[in-house]
């Protein structure tokens, strides 16, 4: 009777799993994507894209498009997902969760406990109304968070709440949660939603292990919210979470120690008037976002004590007003007036007035961004640089080139000035102290285009019309600027010192353990006190260990350290390799399509100062693939320069340049296949300001005799436009063979 009874109860779940089965293929995401199961994925996101857009309900007042679009975007959840994709292909499962046999929710509970089929067999939602296709927006997955979310949380806060399809608890909270995010969204918060299902691996990295949770994220920390969910202390939660002191209560009394300490801190200043007493959420929200460049007040109109400051800029009391201050502190730059006062209107009115008309160079991040390096697709821009000091024999030439700056403002130019002594490693690679610098950025890596203006700066109106005929100068010819240097990263001297970093980062810490242990249960804590004790007898182990061991034993042993940690020696460096009767061939003559040779000409007496200069100039371009690099001997092959010159016929050759025997310093860049070469030839500078006979030689062009470290100073500058493919070509019908005898033959013939 008993084996009757299991096989009746065996054949009625078989036709329950049947028709089950049966209900979750009308669930099939191929069917509803309409792609086929061997479909790749570009052919899957191609089919979504084209039924979000039929389906979606703003779109397509169809009563269906709704539970559509759902539909839609779930079947896309899990066939854009490679290993949720093979779970269904698998299984038949729409979750990423384990396969039926391993479920930790199994579909069918034990025979000795009575029949009974658990709902979330197949992933069915309880509340299936839960699931909004307005929250598809805000899902989050874990490599978008990291890569979007965690860096845009130094910007704006985020409100992040954590979900599961099936939670009750979760549904009883969405009208408070939809009401909340209507209200901020608009602000500027971030909000976010994790599903605990699906994206477990986001959730463990928040430390969220149930659901319903709802974190705040601001400067990568993770916040948890512990009190009722209603939208006030929803509200109070988020405003909680902006560092202090983000917005300064501004009165009668400190406005103008508020306006005047732009130059102590580099920074325009901002006012907002307005009647409410507390400082609205969107201002600090502003501030927290734009903290690094612009310092924000708050005026409460309502008070008397602020009348004095009312009166003077002649305040609105009907609509907030703010005021925008840079170097002058009695007129505003820029004022902006609305009663309806938005974050994008705000936004843009701080974005267009980041700096002050002439701000100081204090940090890498603001020489980035007043000057870019040059883009090719892009208008040029330069930055006229003022390298002066903080004493106040200082002072009347700053005033003046501000007011220079004030006068000249044009689009490609931006005015800054740097500290000497705050910036003493960028002012050594200029050359220069107390002057003018114009100057472009070429590359990330610190290379810029720069001129001096010579006779240096002291306000004078001599100065001023010296600098302004410069700058004219440098819009009419862009290769004005003829001296190059690599500049190093700047100090950041806006970088609080490291013991107030260090207590901050402990506070935090603090502060997150207390929170952990006030709210956390035991259970999830244990994990974390196991890691803390270990350490701990590990540390204190240790310790004891050292302290019983006799002093001899660990001598040997730090000896031997100290011989494996020899430093290592420079491994950055340039292969040159000497053109011979060997090398001659491969590295010329058979030189592979597309590939050059860029070979320096020398002699025994100026071999090593000019191959340490050539190594120099040219390690910036070693990195690419078609270019190698090559050194010849004039001592040993006298012919090989003269018969080559000859043989290019190049018609602009002087005959005092044909007959010049002296070659050291010329570098040619070689093409072997198409049997061209660029010639570089030593260029006199003229850079030193204490030779009297440097402004003949600047008429002259070129001078007679070079010092052999000046030889190759302009060779970074070739080198730029050799890659750029401006340099003229000389061709040859062929190359000259690299033996003496052989080279006198050709030429003769």
């Amino acid at each position: 009777y008993l084996v009757k009874k299991i096989g009746a109860h065996r054949r009625y779940c078989n036709v329950i799993v049947v028709s089950l089965v049966k209900a979750a293929s009308e669930y099939d995401p191929y069917k509803i994507l309409g792609v086929s199961r061997s479909a790749s994925q570009a052919e899957i996101k191609r089919a979504y894209k084209n039924l979000a857009r039929e389906w979606h309900p703003d779109k397509n007042k169809d009563p269906k498009a709704e539970d559509m679009f759902i539909k839609v975007s779930k079947s896309y959840e899990v066939l854009s997902n490679e290993e949720r994709r093979s779970n269904f292909d698998r299984y038949g499962q729409m979750d990423d969760n384990q396969p039926f046999g391993q479920s930790q929710h199994h579909g069918f509970r034990s025979f000795h406990n009575s029949f009974y089929f658990d709902e979330s067999f197949f992933h069915f939602p309880r509340y299936p109304e839960y699931r909004d296709f307005a929250d598809s927006k805000y899902m989050l997955q874990h490599a978008q968070f990291n890569s979007d979310v965690l860096p845009d949380s130094y910007k704006r806060p985020y409100l992040i709440q954590v979900t599961y399809e099936s939670c009750f608890a979760c549904f009883h909270i969405k009208p408070v949660w939809k009401e909340v995010v209507k209200e901020l969204e608009p602000l500027g918060v971030g909000i976010g939603i994790v599903d605990l299902g699906y994206e477990r691996r986001l959730a463990s990295q928040l430390g969220a292990h149930r659901a319903p949770s709802i974190i705040g994220l601001v400067n990568g920390r993770v916040t948890f919210f512990h009190q009722a969910v209603v939208r006030e202390h929803l509200r109070q939660f988020v405003e909680d979470l902006l560092p202090q002191k983000l917005v300064e209560k501004i009165t009668d009394n400190n406005y103008m120690t508020f306006l005047e300490n732009w130059h102590a801190e580099n920074k325009p200043s901002l006012l907002l008037f307005d009647q409410v007493p507390v400082v609205p959420l969107l201002y600090k929200l502003t501030a927290f976002a734009f903290r690094d460049y612009v310092r924000f007040g708050y005026v409460d109109q309502g008070e008397t004590y602020n009348s004095r400051l009312l009166r003077q800029f002649n305040i609105n009391t009907y609509a907030p007003t703010m005021l925008l201050f840079k170097e002058d502190t009695v007129k505003p730059v820029d004022i902006i007036q609305a009663r309806g006062m938005k974050r994008q209107i705000m936004d843009e009115f701080v974005s267009n007035n980041k700096f002050l008309q002439v701000p100081r160079l204090a940090s890498q991040q603001i020489f980035d961004e007043l000057c870019p390096v040059k883009q090719f697709h892009r208008r040029r821009k330069y930055c006229v640089l003022l390298i002066t000091g903080e004493d106040s024999a200082f002072l009347p030439g700053n005033k003046a080139f501000l007011d220079f700056a004030t006068v000249n403002k044009k689009d490609v130019l931006r005015f800054a000035y740097v500290y000497q002594r705050q910036q003493q490693p960028l002012c050594q690679a200029l050359f220069q102290s107390q002057a003018v610098v114009i100057l472009e950025r070429r590359s990330q890596a610190g290379k810029v285009l720069f001129r001096c203006v010579s006779g240096g700066w002291n306000g004078s109106n001599e100065d001023k019309y010296h600098l302004h005929e410069q700058l004219e100068l440098l819009q009419k010819d862009p290769t004005y600027l003829s001296s190059d240097a690599t500049l190093p990263e700047l100090n950041n001297e806006m970088a609080p010192i490291f013991i107030i970093q260090w207590m901050n980062a402990a506070y935090d810490y603090i502060l997150q353990i207390y929170d952990d242990l006030l709210y956390s249960n035991w259970s999830e804590m244990m994990p974390i006190l196991s890691l803390i004790f270990s350490a701990l007898f590990i540390l204190f182990g240790t310790v004891i260990i050292q302290a019983f061991s006799e002093p001899g034993e660990n001598e040997p042993r730090q000896s031997k350290s100290k011989t494996q940690t020899k430093p290592e020696e420079d491994k950055d460096f340039v292969e040159v390799t000497e053109l011979t009767d060997v090398t001659y061939t491969s590295n010329l003559v058979r030189l592979r399509p597309g590939h050059l040779n860029v070979v320096l000409v020398l002699t025994n007496a100026s071999k090593n100062a000019l191959l340490r200069k050539f190594a120099k100039e040219v390690f910036s371009f070693s990195g690419t693939e078609t270019l190698h690099f090559s050194f010849l001997n004039a001592d040993k092959h006298v012919h090989w320069m003269p018969s080559l010159l000859r043989s290019a016929r190049q018609p602009s050759h002087s005959d005092e340049e044909e007959e010049s025997t002296d070659y050291t310093g010329h570098v040619l860049a070689l093409n072997g296949h198409k049997k061209y070469f660029c010639l570089f030839r030593p260029v006199f500078t003229g850079d030193d300001p204490n030779d009297s006979s440097s402004e003949t030689s600047r008429g002259a062009g070129r001078a007679t005799s070079i010092e052999v470290h000046h030889k190759l100073d302009k060779l970074g500058l070739w080198m730029e436009r050799l890659m750029e493919g401006t340099l003229p070509r000389l061709h040859v019908p062929a190359w000259p063979v690299l033996g003496d005898a052989a080279s006198n033959t050709s030429a003769e013939s």
